[in-house]
């Protein structure tokens, strides 16, 4: 069984976000997923498995699967035209959160198109305040995650949460975003995820899902850059529709090999 890992939303190796992809000739109990990723050890290790004329695609963290991932499905799509595994254009993937595409772009570019998971306002638990431990401009939550904007770019790559109060958050994640002071780029982030053992996720596409549409809210622009200022960074490219989003990145392949022991 081959298994690749690829850092998406990067042009550049070891920056970005590493997925690690690997490729099933038939299906597997969901505690063999599980055991994988604990193995791999990265915030996601997508499971592909040809059917017909699309893909299975599922994502697992070390400690749980998830029920959407934009890097791995990125990585997926970037391991499947690189290897020569698929001819066509445009890939189909059958997930937990429905049909999601990856189509060919310019200069190596792959646009995903995701549903939109836009928050609505929410009285913040407790503990999510008091483990951002500074003060906060607003604060939503979709169906995953709770957002929270900050007032500054250099507030929000300043925080240091308090991941074991995060941890009690009955929710996936807590996306942290503001407005950006760079030239270039109209927002940025820094995504966390500890309730499903990811304290910080270097690049999450899944969360510009939710990002999108509420800085085209307030910017009046569908069409965003964004930058996620984890220790790794990495650049995506928004188009907000009204009910779905086009994300936009570039990954780079950097190991390849293959799954020596497939006990269940």
């Amino acid at each position: 069984m081959k298994i690749y890992v690829a850092d998406a939303f990067t042009d550049q190796p070891y920056h970005g976000n590493p997925a690690r992809v690997c490729i099933m000739q038939a299906a597997k109990p969901d505690s063999w997923m599980q055991h994988i990723a604990a193995e791999m050890n990265l915030s996601e290790t997508a499971f592909l498995l040809e059917q017909g004329d699309s893909y299975r695609l599922r994502w697992f963290t070390p400690k749980a699967e998830v029920d959407l991932c934009g890097h791995a499905t990125l990585a997926s799509a970037h391991i499947l035209w690189e290897k020569g595994l698929t001819n066509e254009a445009e890939i189909r993937f059958t997930t937990k959160s429905g049909l999601l595409t990856a189509s060919k772009q310019k200069d190596g570019w792959i646009c995903l198109n995701f549903p939109l998971e836009p928050e609505s306002p929410c009285i913040p638990p407790q503990a999510l305040i008091d483990g951002l431990g500074t003060d906060y401009v607003y604060i939503g939550k979709n169906r995953m995650d709770y957002l929270v904007e900050l007032e500054s770019e250099e507030m929000v790559r300043n925080l240091t949460p308090d991941f074991n109060l995060w941890k009690s958050v009955e929710a996936r994640g807590v996306i942290v975003t503001s407005k950006s002071g760079r030239e270039g780029v109209d927002f940025v982030s820094r995504c966390f995820y500890p309730a499903v053992g990811v304290n910080e996720d270097p690049v999450t596409g899944s969360a510009h899902c939710c990002l999108g549409p509420y800085w085209q809210k307030r910017m009046n622009r569908n069409e965003l850059t964004a930058k996620q200022i984890s220790a790794r960074t990495g650049t995506l490219k928004l188009k907000v529709n009204p009910e779905r989003i086009d994300i936009m990145g570039q990954a780079v392949t950097t190991l390849s090999g293959t799954l020596e022991t497939e006990t269940n």
